[in-house]
């Protein structure tokens, strides 16, 4: 990209972007000590704060949220008058799952085909470089034309919603006229794209005891209750034979009427084995946009190395429900907790936990702000008209925010594109999306700011 002051400067300060990337992937960020030290989010908490203090940033503070984990705040203020706009990202990540399926090493940044590889790297913590490279391209371009507050979350991943129940606790915090979500992603590289609707989701762990404990299955199988065999009966319950979730109460049966993902595309991002079918009905954005989905992410049960001939006592799982836009998370959360309440098979004994739950979210893609990144979009992707999409996943502060801040705008953008296959191994960023979308932001704040100047 060249002609342009601000994506001239942009591509400048990639190689200093590189290596600040680098430095915060090598934090093992996970939100949860029990995966990795609560040490490691500390440190990229502290490393985002520093980055955030030598930008000049003010009032730059470690927020101790309820759940835990530390949140970063900072204030950059802009010529008098101007509107203030909120960048969020989050610095926790996934686990990185199973590190010997990694081509390189998960927290070790690794330049490959033209990728930089490293968990985090799309999700989110390159959405933190983007808006530092932003925020730089601009002050060497004249200074930066609004107000700026910056919000980088410590546990979105998990879900916990510490951010959300501190900033409902401080109401003021995080006030903004527009606000800009740096973690979601185009729908495929090179594609603008901002993201008008977010699934909601909520996480039940669920156990069924059957025993006292462990016996003999030559001795007792075949009429001891098998908690892991009752267990398997009871996930089942909530798909459909084609596939579909089917929770009881829960509607499924909506309509997406936007952007439409091509069947064999999606086949392509999500990497399906020839011959293996997708599972529901409907169009393909219908099914991951517009409708609940029910996935079991989790089960504890023996391993099969070491497995011995026993007819189990307890068997434990955990399900992620993903609540599409219209439906709502907590009546979903009731519905779903019900469901396996009726359909625990042979009066096995049953415990539900609720771990997780945020809301879906619906953007105002008709708002002025939107006028303002399609233009921005225009110069960074030259030839590109904006798009805009739904998302699959879950942002639950997006719904706080919105309460919160009702005539705020909020704008999603990000770095997730498929091949970046966020939450999976060899998780990567294309450097040029984040260049692209840097650019992107930058001159969003220009045209942004000019549109509250008229």
């Amino acid at each position: 990209m060249t002609g342009h002051p601000i994506p001239e400067t942009v591509a400048s300060l990639m190689p200093r972007a590189k290596a600040e990337l680098t430095e915060l992937v090598a934090f093992q960020s996970v939100a949860d000590p029990a995966v990795y030290p609560k040490s490691e989010c500390e440190g990229a908490a502290e490393w985002v704060a520093a980055a955030l203090r030598a930008e000049g940033f003010q009032d730059v503070a470690l927020l101790d949220t309820p759940d835990g984990t530390q949140s970063v705040y900072g204030f950059l203020p802009g010529p008098a008058g101007a509107p203030t706009v909120l960048l969020y990202a989050h610095y926790d990540v996934q686990p990185p799952l199973d590190e010997a399926a990694w081509i390189s090493p998960p927290f070790e940044l690794t330049e490959r085909d033209g990728r930089w590889f490293g968990r985090g790297t799309a999700d989110c913590k390159g959405g933190f470089i983007m808006h530092l490279l932003a925020l730089r391209a601009l002050k060497a371009d004249g200074g930066v034309p609004v107000s700026v507050k910056v919000i980088v979350e410590g546990s979105e991943e998990q879900g916990t919603g510490g951010l959300e129940r501190y900033a409902e606790a401080h109401p003021g915090l995080l006030a903004a006229d527009t606000i800009v979500i740096g973690d979601t992603g185009n729908f495929r590289a090179g594609l603008p794209t901002v993201t008008s609707t977010l699934r909601g989701m909520t996480m039940l762990r669920v156990q069924l005891d059957t025993l006292e404990g462990n016996l003999h299955s030559g001795q007792f199988g075949g009429a001891a209750p098998d908690a892991l065999a009752a267990m398997i009966q009871l996930l089942a319950s909530l798909r459909a034979e084609d596939g579909s979730t089917t929770v009881d109460g829960l509607t499924a049966d909506e309509e997406w009427d936007g952007l439409q993902y091509p069947e064999e595309g999606f086949r392509k991002d999500a990497k399906v084995l020839d011959g293996v079918g997708l599972v529901g009905t409907g169009s393909v954005a219908d099914r991951i946009w517009a409708r609940p989905s029910v996935t079991v992410i989790g089960i504890d049960c023996p391993a099969v190395v070491g497995a011995t001939p026993s007819v189990q006592a307890s068997a434990r799982a955990q399900i992620s429900l993903r609540v599409p836009p219209g439906q709502d998370a907590e009546q979903a959360t009731k519905l779903l907790t019900a469901h396996l309440l009726a359909h625990t098979p042979w009066g096995a004994k049953v415990s539900v936990e609720q771990v997780g739950q945020g809301q879906p979210f619906r953007a105002d893609i008709a708002s002025p702000a939107y006028t303002a990144m399609a233009d921005a979009m225009r110069v960074a992707y030259p030839g590109q008209e904006m798009q805009s999409s739904g998302m699959g996943g879950s942002i639950p502060l997006c719904n706080t925010l919105a309460g919160l801040y009702p005539d705020a705008e909020i704008l999603l953008i990000g770095l997730s594109e498929p091949e970046a296959q966020i939450h999976a191994v060899n998780e990567s960023v294309s450097p040029e999306e984040l260049e692209r979308l840097s650019v992107t932001e930058a001159l969003f704040l220009r045209n942004y700011a000019a549109s509250k100047a008229v």
